[in-house]
């Protein structure tokens, strides 16, 4: 079974970077889901692919963990984004392309 180690990204709902500073190692299902006959709803039999995530303070930690489990891992390094730095005076710019307008 193949691990996944990441750091999470920020959440999209709010500016605050709380849960992406951990790492985290999530595992690769091993069968596919299916669909009970009865309700309908989607159900899966691993439990380590449905309920099982694993969060470390640091990269190192997730990797030491996974050795000594004897578990095969994958390293996904986070994307850091690019800040783009802006002024409220850029908009009243004598060079500016296109009119400011309200």
């Amino acid at each position: 079974m193949l691990a996944r180690i990441y750091q999470p990204s920020k959440n999209a709902m709010q500016s605050g970077k709380s849960n992406s500073q951990n790492w985290v190692i999530e595992f690769e299902p091993e069968a596919a889901k299916k669909i009970e006959p009865l309700m309908g709803w989607t159900s899966a039999s691993d439990m380590r692919n449905t309920e099982l995530r694993l969060r470390f303070d640091s990269r190192e930690a997730a990797i030491a963990f996974a050795d000594t489990h004897g578990l095969a891992y994958q390293v996904i390094e986070p994307r850091k984004p690019k800040r783009v730095l802006k002024a409220y005076a850029d908009n009243f710019r004598a060079d500016r392309t296109a009119p400011w307008t309200h």
